[in-house]
């Protein structure tokens, strides 16, 4: 497991989480846990290394 962190797309606080890096690509959704909107995450990592991060807001 690796911390990362990153602005909300919706409220642009900055959250941290924690990100399995055993997983080369991951897709999915969670809160935002300042103000409970859904993120979509696009995760991307080699070598257990973060190489590409996308905290998308999911239009509603």
């Amino acid at each position: 497991m690796l911390e990362h962190f990153f602005q909300c797309p919706y409220c642009w606080e900055t959250i941290s989480m924690l990100i399995d890096i055993s997983q080369s690509n991951q897709l999915y959704i969670e809160d935002c846990e300042v103000c409970c909107n859904p993120i979509q995450l696009r995760i991307s990592t080699d070598k257990q290394e973060i190489t590409g991060f996308e905290a998308l807001d999911i239009e509603q």
